[in-house]
């Protein structure tokens, strides 16, 4: 193991430096949140489609692959679909606004008094997100080191914590690229095709295995439509894809880079479902079927190939939980706690902006692992994250950027209505229920359908204002430098 050790030692001591370079370039809040607003189209493909696949579409797809065959690859697919819809359709638009977060979105359109309730909302997301990435670094950890799980944890999330809180987006950004690079190549180009030669070909695949294996809806009609409400619409809304849109340097690269980020993800869900079949007949009786990643990676491939395959894996961890951990300080600092600092800051009073979004990294940073350490149920972790973000935000993100007559009012209701009935039906339905984001979804459209058309329209200087911001013709007022770190 010597060998795939110091893949592994490398790569981590790569990710450091990575994120001590990022600190010379971040010197305004501009720099550290979204990158300057200047990444190009092959950066941004890279980052975007190394932030949506993360554990859970590395070791989750291949789980879901040894469960339920191809059929397997439905949950990462519809995160690729997802992120092909925001692309097509939302993602131009999205980086003309020139905000940071998505609470700000809801500010310009509505006409101010929505951010802080969605943005409590938003907050819990990234935070259980990021947690939920945290704690898959036990998993890679064992395997490699035989490592305590809080050990683990702690070692994974102290690595990324630390290079987020150097460098920001910058240096997320470049580690990001590395990752995606490191994750296509273990990933796709040598565990793919080894773990299918070592199980004898699709052939033999077909022969040991049933032929609900191969049938493209063997994963159940209803758990697929679940799939698509949940991670769908959860990546049309989320704060940590939407931060990443706002990196784009122009909306012909949010729009064109996305699409091929998102057609990535489709190819990464099939290869994770082929991946997991191929263990299956390797492996037909484990007992948990997450560990069939883990399984496969260490006792079928060669000395080195399997350490950079660890890599990718923690790759596909370490994107995803940065990303979140950005979008969760960012959404604390500038939606909730810049909000009740100006309610007694005196006018005029002056804040190192750079300053407080690192500080608020390294805080979300520590209660992050702190969480991870207490939390055992992943699974349902993220699945009250997405039905909150689902149930609550959904509507009135997508309702104001289609419907012209919705009202701050309906908003408000629609976010309130919307998590609660989530969080109650989740009581009573149960966590891992589908129902609960169901109704939950269909409450809050009602209810801002019905409180919109009965309150008074959307102020028309707000709407032309949105539109403006909309036409790309607002500057980026909250980039001014500030002094760089010594």
């Amino acid at each position: 193991m010597a060998v795939d050790y110091a893949v592994i030692v490398v790569y981590l001591a790569g990710m450091l430096a990575m994120g001590w370079w990022g600190m010379r370039r971040a010197k305004s809040k501009s720099d550290f949140l979204v990158a300057g607003r200047r990444l190009g189209p092959a950066m941004y493909s890279g980052t975007m489609a190394a932030i949506v696949l993360g554990g859970a579409s590395t070791i989750g797809g291949v789980g879901l692959g040894y469960q339920y065959g191809l059929s397997g690859a439905w949950m990462v697919f519809t995160i690729g679909l997802g992120l092909l819809a925001l692309s097509v359709f939302f993602s131009a638009r999205i980086a003309r606004l020139k905000v940071y977060t998505v609470s700000e979105m809801l500010d310009l359109r509505y006409g101010g008094r929505a951010g802080v309730i969605s943005g409590v909302v938003m907050w819990a997301y990234t935070l259980m997100l990021a947690v939920t990435s945290t704690i898959a670094y036990a998993t890679i950890f064992d395997v490699l080191f035989d490592m305590n799980r809080t050990v683990a944890i702690v070692l994974g999330g102290s690595i990324v914590v630390a290079y987020s809180t150097l460098g920001g987006m910058w240096s997320i950004t470049l580690t990001d690229m590395v990752q995606f690079v490191v994750k296509t190549v273990g990933v796709l180009l040598l565990l793919l095709p080894i773990a299918v030669v070592k199980a004898g070909g699709f052939s033999e695949m077909k022969a040991q295995l049933p032929t609900e294996y191969f049938d493209p809806l063997g994963i159940g009609g209803e758990t697929i439509f679940t799939y698509v409400l949940i991670y769908t619409f959860g990546m049309l809304i989320g704060q940590d894809i939407w931060q990443r849109v706002f990196t784009a340097r122009s909306d012909t690269t949010a729009k064109w880079g996305g699409t091929v980020a998102g057609t990535y993800c489709l190819v990464y869900a099939l290869a994770g479902a082929v991946i997991g079949t191929a263990a299956k007949v390797l492996y037909p009786n484990l007992a948990n079927a997450d560990d069939a990643f883990a399984t496969i990676v260490k006792d079928e491939l060669p000395m080195g190939v399997r350490g950079l395959v660890l890599a990718a894996a923690l790759a596909a961890v370490m994107s995803t939980s940065s990303g979140a951990l950005i979008a969760c300080a960012t959404v604390a600092n500038n939606d909730i706690w810049s909000r009740l600092r100006g309610m007694v800051r005196g006018p005029g009073e002056e804040h190192d902006e750079v300053g407080g979004n690192r500080a608020f990294i390294l805080v979300m940073g520590v209660a992050v692992i702190c969480t991870a350490i207490a939390l055992n149920n992943v699974v349902e972790a993220l699945t009250v994250a997405y039905n909150l973000l689902v149930g609550g935000l959904l509507v009135p993100i997508l309702g104001g950027l289609l419907w012209k007559r919705g009202t701050v009012q309906g908003a408000l209701a629609a976010v309130i209505v919307g998590g609660l009935a989530v969080i109650g039906l989740m009581a009573s339905y149960g966590i891992l229920a589908n129902e609960p984001v169901y109704y939950g979804l269909l409450s809050s459209l009602a209810v801002y359908l019905v409180v919109s058309l009965a309150t008074k329209p959307t102020d028309a200087a707000v709407l032309a204002a949105w539109r403006e911001r909309l036409a790309g013709r607002a500057p980026d007022v909250a980039a001014t430098p500030v002094p760089a770190p010594q």
